[in-house]
């Protein structure tokens, strides 16, 4: 079952997530970008969480979309999280901190299970994605300051290699290539996209 395939192929091994691995970038595309990915310690440590919502119908996977103002990433799709703290023990408790501040989902719901890789993205973030089972009955107060949405796509449509895409285009004169997963009006893309791709290789590979 998919639940079990999950656990198995998302369970972190001895190693994994230390805190000088890169994992994946958007340099993986964009190598002429920089000669290699920043060193870890020049990176601003964040998390998110990947929240698989268990429904009868299947998985649904919880996103957010950035308000317009904000200085980071605005108006993109994401997982909720955000940079870490001080007070963050790990890259869990940042991820769980950070998706009870942005949609008021609370930590009792949700338990963890597994990592993806870190990612880090052009703009300066080491982000390390937890990954964890969201039981029903859980109720959301999105803050409006950050967030101007939240949806839910099923997870069989994210794995679907059909509904992968790699598009370009030019940034700062730059040209850029990104992974997207368009869902009716929404376009998941950039490092969320680059995380789903993570997630579909981990699931499927033989």
């Amino acid at each position: 079952m998919l639940r079990e395939r999950l656990i198995d192929r998302l369970a972190p091994a001895d190693g994994d997530a230390g805190e000088d691995s890169i994992g994946r970038s958007d340099f993986d595309l964009n190598p002429h970008l920089k000669e290699v990915p920043p060193p870890a310690g020049a990176l601003t440590a964040a998390a998110v969480l990947v929240p698989l919502i268990e429904a009868p119908e299947g998985f649904r996977v919880l996103f957010t979309r950035r308000t317009e103002h904000l200085s980071n990433h605005a108006g993109q799709i994401s997982f909720p999280g955000g940079r870490c703290e001080p007070g963050d023990r790990d890259a869990i408790a940042c991820a769980l901190r950070e998706t009870e501040e942005e949609i008021g989902l609370d930590r009792r719901f949700v338990t963890i299970f597994g990592r993806l890789d870190p990612y880090v993205t052009v703009t300066g973030f080491r982000i390390e994605p937890v990954v964890g089972f969201v039981a029903p009955g859980f109720t959301l107060r999105p803050d409006a300051d950050e967030v101007a949405e939240v949806f839910e796509v099923p997870l069989d449509f994210l794995l679907d290699p059909r509904n992968h895409r790699r598009d370009s285009g030019m940034r700062n004169g730059i040209q850029r290539y990104w992974y997207a997963i368009p869902y009716g009006r929404h376009n998941i893309w950039g490092a969320t996209a680059g995380m789903l791709m993570n997630l579909y290789h981990k699931v499927t590979a033989p």
